[in-house]
C-alpha cells in the first residue's frame, strides 16, 4: 500500500520503520526533517506538508504531541483535509480528547474518507519491536481494512465507534500514572524501613503487588535517568485529558486527581522536559533516600 506517516517523534518514528520493513511505500512528514533520516535511508519519501503526505495514499497515520497539534495537522493550512479523498483511511495515534477526535473524524467523513482513533501504548521498545498496542475506535469495516498494516506495528484492539479508542488510551494512562506514583511510595517506604532494594524489588514483582510498571519502569529509576523518552510535560497533557474525561463522565476519581497533583509537583520541581518517573524521585527526595541501584539497566528505547 501507499502510506503516509505524519509525526516522527519518539514513538511515531520507531513505529513507522515497521511499515517500511513490511514492504509498503511510505511517505513521511515531520516538522524536523532530521527525524526522518533513518526512514529516508530505508527508501521512504519525504513530504514537506501534511497535505503532501496525504495525497494519493491508501492510509494516513498521524502521531503528534496532543489536541492542539493534531487539530493543526488536520484542519490547518496544508493540512490533511486539503487532500484527503473518498475511501482513504486516516488513523490518528495521537493521545487526544475523545470530543476533539470525534469532531475531526466528522470533518474527514464529510470528505467521504474514514477516521480511526487508535492511540497507542507499549513504550519505545514496543514501538521498535512491532509490539505497540493500538486501541482502535471508528467504523469497524475500516479498522479491518487497515488492520493488516496496523498490525505491522503491533496488536490492534477494536473498542467501538469513534472516540472509544481515545477513552481506552486515557484509561490506560490513568492506571499507569497511579501505578508509577504508588510504585515510588512503596519502594521508598520499604527502603527507608530497612529492606535492601535488591531484595525488595523482586519480592514486589510477585503476586498481588506485581505490575507492568514494576517490571518495565522501575529499572529507569534504578538507573537514575527516570525515563526521558516520555516527559513530565507529556504527563501534564495526558493527565489533563484524563481529568477532563472524568469530569465529562461525572466520576469522582479522587485518586486520579491526587496523582495529577503529584505529577504537577514533580514537573514544577524538576522541569517539564525531565523524564516521567521523576514523580518517583519526588518521593525519594522527600524521604531522603535513593532508589538508584547497580545493575545492567539497559534503557528500554535501546533494546
Amino acid at each position: 500500500m501507499k502510506i503516509g506517516f505524519i509525526g516522527l517523534g519518539t514513538m511515531g518514528g520507531a513505529a513507522a520503520l515497521n511499515l517500511i520493513k513490511g514492504g509498503h511505500d511510505l511517505t513521511v512528514c515531520d516538522l524536523d526533517k532530521s527525524r526522518g533520516a533513518e526512514h529516508l535511508a530505508m527508501g521512504a519519501t519525504w513530504a514537506n506538508t501534511a497535505a503532501d503526505a496525504t495525497k494519493g495514499c491508501d492510509i494516513i497515520f498521524t502521531m503528534v504531541f496532543g489536541p492542539k497539534e493534531i487539530e493543526s495537522v488536520v484542519r490547518g493550512e496544508n493540512g490533511i483535509l486539503q487532500e484527503i479523498r473518498k475511501d482513504q483511511i486516516w488513523v490518528d495515534m495521537t493521545t487526544n480528547s475523545p470530543e476533539g477526535g470525534k469532531a475531526l473524524a466528522d470533518a474527514v467523513a464529510a470528505k467521504g474518507a474514514f477516521a480511526i482513533d487508535a492511540p497507542v501504548t507499549g513504550a519505545v521498545d514496543g514501538a521498535r519491536a512491532g509490539k505497540m498496542t493500538q486501541f482502535a475506535g471508528g467504523d469497524e469495516a475500516a479498522v479491518e481494512r487497515a488492520r493488516p498494516v496496523m498490525e505491522l506495528m503491533g496488536p490492534v484492539y477494536y473498542m467501538g465507534g469513534n472516540g472509544t479508542g481515545a477513552i481506552t488510551k486515557l484509561c490506560s494512562n490513568q492506571l499507569w500514572a497511579i501505578h508509577a506514583t504508588a510504585m515510588g511510595e512503596a519502594l521508598v517506604m520499604g527502603v527507608k524501613s530497612g529492606v535492601d532494594l535488591s531484595n525488595l524489588w523482586p519480592a514486589l514483582s510477585l503476586g498481588a503487588s506485581d505490575s507492568w510498571c514494576l517490571h518495565h519502569d522501575a529499572p529507569s529509576v534504578f538507573a537514575g535517568h527516570y525515563d526521558p523518552s516520555f516527559t513530565l510535560d507529556l504527563c501534564k497533557k495526558d493527565l489533563g485529558l484524563i481529568v477532563s474525561a472524568c469530569d465529562a463522565a461525572g466520576t469522582e476519581s479522587s485518586l486520579t486527581r491526587l496523582v495529577q497533583q503529584r505529577f504537577e509537583k514533580a514537573r514544577l520541581a524538576y522541569g517539564g522536559e525531565k523524564g516521567e518517573l521523576h514523580v518517583v524521585k519526588l518521593e525519594e527526595d522527600a524521604a531522603g533516600v535513593s532508589l538508584q541501584m547497580d545493575g545492567d539497566w539497559v534503557p528500554h528505547w535501546e533494546k
